[in-house]
């Protein structure tokens, strides 16, 4: 019915997946850095989406303002995720050729 398009299709899908896995891989190796507060705050997250490290300049410690450095902590550390999230949405775009697949497709 197919025939040897059927086939094609079938080792295209696999060298997509192949790719995707590798990809993802490659992705928890990345590190990402992202600040907030103009620097006084820096986050580390990996491409897992796991902070690997927080750095708060002394400076934005004000034990009479803890709101703000809870604040630019919870800031920088949606940032960094939302990096993540863009950069592996824009790797993803790469390797299917801007096909919009739904999610969890592979």
């Amino acid at each position: 019915m197919f025939g040897g398009n059927m086939g094609q299709m079938m080792k295209k899908v696999q060298k997509l997946q192949a790719d995707m896995a590798k990809m993802q891989e490659e992705m928890k190796k990345r590190t990402f850095d992202v600040t907030a507060g103009g620097g006084v705050v820096k986050v580390t997250i990996n491409g897992e989406k796991q902070v690997q490290s927080l750095k708060i300049d002394p400076a934005a410690v004000d034990p009479n303002d803890v709101e703000m450095l809870e604040d630019l902590i919870t800031a920088a550390v949606n940032e960094a995720i939302k990096k993540v999230d863009d950069t592996m949405a824009q790797e993803m775009g790469k390797l299917t050729g801007g096909m919009n697949l739904p999610p969890g497709m592979f």
